[in-house]
Order: C-alpha cells, then structure tokens, then sequence
C-alpha cells in the first residue's frame, strides 16, 4: 500500500512537472514569436523613446503656452523638428550622391582633376615615397592608374553607393522616430504610470530611483553630446556648401561622426581649408578657415548650454557606444548605441554605488561595537 501511495505520488510529480514544462515552451515560443514579429521596429522605436525624453522639457513649455493643448504642441515639435531633419539632411544626401556619382564618374572618364603631389610627402616616414609616385601618376592620367586597380575600384564604388543608401534609410529612419516620439510625448502621462509600475514590479523601492537616472542620462547625452554633434555638423555643411566644397554632404558626415566621438571638427575642416588656399582667393579661403574654427570652438560654449547639470559620463563610453552602434545599426545606431551604453554605463554606477539597507545595518553595528 505504502509501495502504491509513492508510485502515485511520483506520477503526480511528474505530470506536473511536465504540465509546467509544457507551459515554459509555449510562453518562450510566443515570446519569440513576438520579439520576431517587433525586431524590425525596436531600434527605431528606442531612438523615438530617447527624442521623447530628451524633447519632452521643451513639449511641456510648449503646451504650458498653448494653454494645455498637447496635440497642438505635439504637431508643431513634428513640423519643425521634420523640418530640421528633413531639409539639411536632404541637401546633405544630394550633395554626398553627387559628390560619389562625380568621383566615380570621373574615375572612369579619366575627367576627374587632382593636384599635383607636393614634394614634402616623399619625406612621410615608410609610405612617403610610395603615396608620392601614385599621387603623382594620379594627377597625370587618373584613368591609367585606375586601370590598374580595377577590383579595388568596383568595391569602391559599391561602397559608396551602399553609404548613400544609408544615409538615405538613416534619414527616413529619423523622421519616423520623430512621429512616434511626438505620440509618446502626447501621451507621456499613461506611458510614463505603466513604466513605474513595470520598475517598481521589477525593482521594487528602486524603480522610480531607476526611471529618474534613465531620464537624467538620456537628456545629458541627447543634449549634451548628440545635440552639439548635430549642430557642429550642420554648421560644417551649410559652410563647406557655400564654399562649393566637393562632397560637402560626406564632410559633414564626417564631423558629425568625430563630434560625437568627442574630438575636434578642425581635423576634417583644417585639411580641407588648407586645399581651398589652393583653389580659391585669399579673402574667401581665410574666412572659410575662421570658420572652421568657429565651428571647432563651438563646443566649447554650447556643451555647458546643452549639458547643464548632466551625468558625468566618459567619453571613451560614449565613443565606444557610438562606434559599435554604427557598425551593428548603420547611421541611427551611431546617436542609439551612445545614448544606451552611456545609461547602461549610470545605471551600473548607480547600482554600485547603492549600499542595500542590510549592508548599512551591519556597518553601523560593527561601528559601535569597535
């Protein structure tokens, strides 16, 4: 009897051991099915959910003016914020895919001019001799130096291409992350009391201590950093086009890239003002190079505007971010990967620098017992 009694209760174990089994496998498969089905939408949707936060100071003192009208301020952020975006960005893109399809061409044609080397490169440590003779053959007959390197010229060419589509996806990209972050704000009540509860049911007592380091950090970042990035980006844009730079939309790319790695815009700009000494007149090429460094300067008084009392973060972090989000998302991952690594980076700050409540008691006991 007592032989019995086991095996049924061995048996009931197992069924209900299989029954949560069964469970697990089908709440993992619909959770994956789910996950499959958004993959597309979170980048876009994390980038929106950062706009929101970073935008949302600036939609309350809007809709406060607009005497508590949200949908109102909401569209007005989405016009101008579009605007910005939208208009830059697309002389930007144009001038970058003209700018390609023109040294390609060119290439090709053997019609694409070069300066001739100047003589101080043969004294460049390892490859000064070398870069010399294939500057110099370069700028004789482009097209029999490209003859040489056919392979090398196809993936070239691909590559630029490629780029160009990516800016291109990268801009679409940002426009629709700019209609949802204006959703978001415009319902920022409802979202911002489902987030606490899903903290405070995950972190207990520490959820609200968490959204209030993930708002501060996203607006430090997103003003701080990405903000002047654009703005310095902008500024080297609508400068190198007026100079009629060639590939003035690539250039800016550039200096947005070295912006928001933190390192000073005059590395593209200085170059490129050394070479319009040699194309243009004095006068325009000496305005052009204060203005390369106006732009590079810049940082140094819209930073303190932007970041006010932001999270000290370090830079290597947010490069490191920036970096790898552009190398796993294309153009939005370089503004997405420096905004989640930085608060990836404060929360476990943060969290480190928690002393649990437990911890404390005991120090405290030890402190009076010595």
């Amino acid at each position: 009897m007592k032989n019995q009694q086991e095996l049924t209760s061995d048996q009931a174990f197992n069924r209900r051991v299989i029954d949560i089994a069964i469970k697990l496998a089908a709440m993992a498969m619909i959770i994956l099915w789910c996950f499959s089905i958004i993959r597309p939408f979170i980048l876009i949707t994390i980038w929106a959910a950062i706009l929101a936060v970073a935008l949302y100071p600036l939609h309350e003192k809007l809709t406060a003016a607009l005497k508590g009208n949200k949908k109102l301020a909401s569209t007005i952020v989405a016009i101008v914020g579009i605007s910005i975006i939208a208009i830059p960005s697309i002389n930007l893109s144009s001038s970058a895919i003209d700018s390609a399809q023109h040294v390609y061409t060119g290439i090709e044609e053997g019609t694409l001019k070069i300066p001739a080397a100047d003589e101080s490169i043969k004294e460049w440590p390892l490859v000064g001799e070398k870069l010399f003779n294939f500057w110099q053959d370069a700028s004789q007959d482009i097209q029999k130096v490209a003859g040489q390197y056919p392979e090398q010229l196809k993936s070239l060419s691909s590559t630029l291409l490629s780029a160009v589509a990516g800016i291109g996806g990268g801009i679409l990209q940002f426009i629709v992350s700019l209609i949802i972050a204006v959703v978001f704000m415009a319902k920022s009540a409802p979202l911002h009391q489902g987030l606490s509860k899903l903290m405070r049911r995950l972190m207990n007592d520490f959820g609200d201590r968490t959204i209030s380091t993930t708002i501060a950090t996203i607006r430090s970042v997103a003003t701080g950093v990405l903000g002047v990035a654009v703005i310095q980006s902008l500024m080297s844009g609508v400068g190198l086009m007026i100079a009629d730079i060639p590939g003035a939309g690539i250039w800016a790319i550039a200096v947005l890239i070295l912006a928001i790695a933190q390192l000073p815009p005059i590395l593209i700009l200085g170059p490129i003002a050394a070479y319009y000494f040699s194309v243009a007149d004095t006068t325009p090429a000496i305005a052009f190079l204060i203005f390369s460094i106006i732009v590079s300067a810049s940082d140094a008084f819209l930073k303190p505007l932007f970041l006010g009392r932001g999270m000290s973060i370090p830079m290597l972090v947010i490069l490191l971010g920036a970096i790898g989000g552009m190398l796993l998302s294309g153009i939005i991952g370089l503004f997405v990967g420096a905004v989640v690594l930085a608060l990836g980076y404060e929360l476990m700050m943060d969290w480190l620098s928690h002393t649990p409540k437990s911890e404390e008691d005991n120090t405290e006991a030890e402190q009076s017992e010595s």
